[in-house]
């Protein structure tokens, strides 16, 4: 076995087509589209990478690629952080533990090399797509979450990474017979008859000014969450370049108080992920038709992100902002998935179990000291 540094394009395509050999035969593998995937790596057209070092790296043996790995320092994470932590992603790897001691410890060596104490990870260079799936393992991911085989968890323990954080996610089906608690019901009319708190969906005539509504409030009410980093205004803009052929406005809403200053926002993705199985990775020749007519009648859904500002921290305003999320997306086949809420994120978790939403899945971020 030999590793080296992606350095052409060439081996980049090595390393992007590496988990389509590994999860051809797969049956809950969802492979990416080709482009998206080329895109995260192309600083033209992802701005995370204005604020990241990187080095990718892909492990060969007789010449075939058996895995891969991402090591890479985020100056604005160190800079929110306050903590020389490195990170690493992107791996995958044969079902070898020498195979995948080598990929970790050729990242541990550049981060520690680079300054770093502690390697953090799995992480990405794309929003709310981290950690390794530790419990769940069915049914197929949804859109921009993560996937793995379950045997990535031993590797990472052999390596010596430790939990730091557990991601949780959850769902509610209305084919299943959810419904909202009576309870929230109530709660909720009482929240909008005090504080004056209404509902609206994103305006996709003003899209570009709904989306700095949406990068203030991210940036006002998620900075203290545990990994989150500030967003700056070139990589919002560039999310929401690429989400905005797939939102259906009645998934994005916001809560805004009498005055119309906006307090709240949920954001919630059609889940494209069942129209990609069977593309492999390739829009052409038929891909986009099936997009482009799937998309309007989808019915399964990813709550990708929900905030609201400390001003209205638990006054019931998530709780609202789920109903009506429950509200407009509603019809009988109505499935969403809650994707992903901190496991020490008790209000938000409160509210979730409030809502009799059951458990589904579950994410573990590793963290080892170098």
């Amino acid at each position: 076995m030999n590793i080296q540094p992606v350095t052409t394009k060439s081996d980049l395509k090595r390393f992007i087509d590496l988990p389509f050999k590994l999860y051809k035969n797969d049956p809950i593998w969802v492979p990416p589209l080709l482009d998206e995937q080329f895109s995260q790596f192309d600083k033209k057209r992802n701005p995370t990478l204005d604020h990241c070092e990187y080095t990718l790296f892909i492990l060969e043996e007789n010449g075939k690629v058996i895995g891969r790995i991402a090591a890479f320092i985020d100056r604005l994470a160190l800079e929110t952080w306050k903590e020389p932590i490195g990170l690493f992603g992107y791996y995958e790897c044969i079902e070898d533990k020498t195979a995948s001691n080598m990929l970790l410890e050729t990242a541990a060596i550049w981060l520690r090399n680079k300054g770093m104490t502690k390697m953090r990870g799995p992480w990405s260079f794309v929003s709310q797509e981290w950690g390794l799936v530790v419990e769940g393992f069915t049914p197929s991911p949804v859109v921009m979450a993560p996937y793995n085989p379950q045997y990535y968890i031993d590797h990472m323990v052999s390596f010596s990474l430790e939990k730091i954080k557990d991601l949780l996610v959850y769902y509610i089906s209305i084919r299943e017979g959810y419904t909202i608690p009576d309870r929230i019901m109530t709660l909720t009319d009482d929240v909008v008859k005090r504080y004056g708190v209404h509902i609206r969906q994103v305006d996709m005539k003003n899209y570009d000014r709904d989306v700095q509504k949406v990068i203030d409030l991210s940036n006002r009410s998620l900075i203290n969450n545990w990994g989150y980093t500030s967003v700056t205004k070139e990589e919002a803009e560039a999310v929401a370049r690429d989400l905005k052929p797939i939102i259906q406005p009645k998934g994005v809403i916001f809560a805004e108080d009498p005055e119309g200053n906006p307090i709240g926002f949920a954001i919630t993705l059609p889940d494209i992920n069942r129209l990609l199985k069977g593309l492999n990775g390739h829009l052409f020749p038929f891909g986009w038709l099936k997009l482009l007519l799937g998309i309007p009648k989808l019915r399964n859904y990813r709550l990708f992100a929900l905030g609201v500002i400390p001003e209205y921290h638990g006054k019931g305003i998530d709780s609202l902002l789920y109903r009506a999320l429950c509200d407009s997306l509603y019809t009988p086949e109505t499935w969403m998935e809650i994707n992903y809420v901190l496991e020490d994120n008790a209000p938000m978790n409160n509210a979730i179990h409030k809502l009799n939403a059951k458990p589904l899945r579950k994410y573990r971020i590793f963290e080892k000291k170098l």
